[in-house]
């Protein structure tokens, strides 16, 4: 008999659930997906397998994920033996989550497509996987889970079920996304006023709120009162009790004498990210905000006055994820820090508007300074950071909406004592494909380090660039 005549088991039992047909794409995308559709059942043509071992070749993110999930399936199959016909139950590797089964395409299944869709493409071979899987095991729903768009649009336009994978997805909607900043009700003064405890310590002072507004109060969190008449308000949240909070006035970062390397805060969020930059308790702080908010400059500033003036850190480490705009402009000569540079005009413009905050020493102080400057910012590239330590640094991190939520925990694992990461991002400038502002890395930071005593995050609101740069920004 020959091995073609030999015919696979047709799946015992499928559970109650869904059945979903997963996309290589997805399994691209989170290698632990395999483990995060709870109590449904997966299915996996043959295909995907084709291509998952196409992609497992190179140190790219996309490699190192095929690497993983191939290492789980085979994980999978060997605690469980060799007959797939049953399925494997995903709960096998201690993911409690997890309780439907995995089945493979283990024969031919008949599928009619369009002779418009080509029969040897591999999306096409996976919509024919799904229209036999649907015939085969109706009434059950079966779904085709995919990252790529066009894939869903062709599914849809079959009549097959589909969805995005949404298990990535920090955040469903990025209005709900932290903004490190509250406005206390206009009522503030009048109920809290006379009965509020207050205290003094050096040129700060404290206040001891209680009220319903506390159980929305997050530590580090800013809050804000300003109304006509009555006293503003701008302090931190540092600490949260039971039923009470306690509330710490700012510093004025806005005013010329508390300049941070010749730079002052133009507008209150501003203020805000100046005050959780400078704080030496706040390891881990993240910016968000559109184009020409001051991110990047605030950033600066403040590294180069704790490395330089405070001595707080030895030197600034600077990185980005390098994904272009445009076509890209093949491979760069030259060391790590010259093949970085075309990335780093955002540093070049920045430190040229810090060089001009210098006006006293002259042209030869200014040129000294720059050369100081220069020597104590290091441009470093992401693709080298794996097994690395900082010790003592000020690290910024920009662009980093381009990075996914393991990219992201990648970097800023890498910290050592005394070290201060800043990510600073767009999120509506997103370049990654398969990226969106719910599943990056940054939206991922953000909600993951709020509320915890040692992070802060600000949603820079107002651009400060030109008035062109603002206008151009609402209606572009």
């Amino acid at each position: 008999m020959s091995q073609a005549d030999v015919k696979p088991k047709k799946p015992k039992a499928l559970g109650p659930g869904k059945l979903f047909v997963l996309d290589t794409n997805v399994l691209l995308h989170d290698p632990m997906c395999l483990f995060r559709f709870e109590e449904h059942d997966l299915f996996l043509p043959m295909i995907v397998l084709e291509e998952l071992d196409g992609h497992k070749k190179g140190m790219t993110e996309v490699a190192r994920n095929a690497r993983q999930t191939s290492r789980s399936l085979d994980a999978l199959a060997g605690t469980q033996g060799a007959d797939f016909s049953n399925g494997l139950k995903l709960d096998a590797t201690g993911h409690r989550e997890a309780g439907g089964k995995l089945f493979f395409q283990t024969q031919t299944l008949d599928y009619t497509l369009p002779i418009s869709l080509p029969q040897g493409k591999a999306d096409n071979q996976i919509l024919g996987v799904v229209e036999a899987l649907r015939k085969q095991y109706a009434p059950r729903e079966v779904v085709l889970v995919s990252k790529d768009i066009n894939m869903r649009v062709k599914a849809r336009a079959l009549g097959l079920p589909t969805d995005d994978y949404q298990n990535d997805k920090t955040l469903d909607d990025s209005d709900l996304l932290y903004s490190g900043s509250l406005a206390l009700p206009l009522d503030f003064w009048a109920k809290h006023g006379k009965t509020m405890e207050s205290w003094q310590s050096g040129s700060y002072t404290f206040y001891r709120i209680s009220g319903p507004i506390v159980p929305n109060l997050l530590i580090n969190q800013f809050v804000y009162f300003e109304a006509p008449g009555e006293p503003s308000l701008y302090a931190r949240v540092t600490e949260i009790r039971a039923k009470t909070a306690v509330l710490k006035t700012l510093k004025d970062y806005n005013h010329l004498k508390n300049a941070v390397w010749g730079v002052t805060t133009r507008n209150r969020e501003q203020n805000f990210a100046m005050n959780v930059l400078m704080d030496p308790e706040v390891d881990f702080v993240t910016l968000t905000g559109n184009a020409g908010t001051g991110k990047t400059l605030m950033a600066l500033a403040s590294g180069l006055t704790q490395v330089l003036d405070d001595r707080r850190y030895t030197e600034i480490i600077m990185t980005r994820a390098t994904v272009s705009v445009g076509e890209d402009i093949g491979f760069l000569p030259g060391t790590e820090e010259e093949k970085m540079g075309p990335w780093m005009g955002a540093l070049d413009d920045n430190l040229e508007v810090l060089a001009k905050t210098e006006t006293t020493s002259g042209e030869w102080g200014r040129a000294a300074t720059n050369e100081l400057i220069r020597s104590r910012i290091k441009i470093k590239s992401m693709n080298f950071m794996r097994g690395r330590t900082f010790l003592n640094k000020y690290v910024i991190i920009d662009e980093a909406q381009n990075l996914t939520p393991k990219q992201m925990k990648t970097l800023i694992t890498r910290a050592g004592p005394g070290t201060k990461i800043i990510c600073m991002g767009n999120l509506a400038q997103i370049d990654t494909p398969y990226l969106t502002e719910g599943s990056s890395g940054l939206t991922f930071a953000v909600d993951k380090f709020k509320g915890w005593p040692h992070g802060g995050h600000i949603t820079l609101a107002r651009g400060e660039r030109s008035r062109l740069a603002d206008f151009a920004s609402d209606v572009l």
